[in-house]
């Protein structure tokens, strides 16, 4: 039987609606409780924001449409259920809906600052070049994917620069959480990933050790988040980012007891909702 060239289903599967809504969710979070803009409704009339945002999750999209393009392979031993291009979308049509996309947010942005028009296009590549190297070598390929994440709070200076620091911090909580989350996604991936020789940490290390690992980042996370909204002398940061020690103690719990792919893809979703959380306690700066 021959592959559709485009299911709407199956468009809708590889830009991974959910984590769009969630990022465009997280964005607009921050513009409207960070960042300041009061009333919400004055929302509608910032234009320069939807762009931001609109352009963004088109690089989001393109960035899972080339990477499912490169891991069919690997997924189908991984997630089976999780492929698209060949099922559901030709390869061509994968292409140039990436090729689109990519150019696209480029574009939109580009009236605001040719600089940040800059920014999506290297962003834009740097995803590219992660789906097809980095993220099969060690470490490189999770730091990336978290720095583009930590990133896509961060550019939102560019409009709101008077709130500069607390933009900051939570682009830092999402950066570490994300990283967290994509070694955890690469002892969940362990089987499909060693099969075509990639070099993930626990293909390199083994699992105990990367473990060990996580451990040593959420160590050094946490306190130096509490330390910048002391910093800041920030009563409700500092009150959040104490309380998150104590989730993430339950989540070294889990941690320690995992060992099988069912329970690391139960860690890889607790630490997502810690990273909703943090978007959530951002109601607690509206004023």
């Amino acid at each position: 039987m021959q592959e559709p060239a485009l299911t709407f289903s199956g468009f809708m599967k590889i830009v991974r609606w959910p984590n769009l809504l969630i990022l465009g969710f997280t964005q607009y979070m921050t513009a409207i409780f960070l960042s300041g803009v009061s009333p919400a409704s004055s929302l509608i009339s910032h234009f320069a924001l939807h762009c931001m945002v609109f352009s963004t999750l088109l690089i989001a999209a393109a960035g899972y449409i080339i990477n499912d393009y490169y891991d069919v392979k690997i997924d189908l031993i991984n997630k089976p259920e999780r492929v698209v291009v060949g099922r559901f979308m030709k390869r061509r049509v994968a292409m140039i809906f990436h090729t689109v996309f990519n150019f696209g947010a480029a574009f939109l942005v580009l009236w605001i600052s040719w600089k940040l028009s800059l920014v999506y296009l290297a962003t834009a590549f740097g995803l590219w070049l992660y789906s097809n190297q980095l993220k099969r070598l060690p470490l490189i390929g999770n730091v990336s994917i978290a720095l583009f994440t930590g990133l896509a709070l961060y550019i939102l200076i560019v409009l709101f620069p008077e709130k500069s620091q607390l933009i900051f911090t939570y682009s830092l909580f999402a950066f570490f959480t994300t990283l967290i989350r994509e070694i955890i996604k690469d002892m969940e991936d362990l089987k499909g990933d060693s099969t075509f020789g990639c070099k993930t940490l626990p293909i390199i290390w083994g699992i105990r050790k990367t473990k060990q690992f996580i451990y040593l980042i959420i160590i050094a996370f946490i306190p130096g988040l509490i330390y910048l909204s002391v910093q800041m002398n920030n009563t409700y940061l500092l009150y959040y980012f104490s309380l998150m020690a104590l989730f993430f103690l339950v989540f070294i719990g889990y941690l320690v007891k995992a060992d099988t792919q069912k329970a690391f893809a139960q860690l890889s979703t607790y630490s997502k909702l810690l990273m909703i959380s943090g978007v959530l306690s951002m109601i607690f700066f509206y004023s």
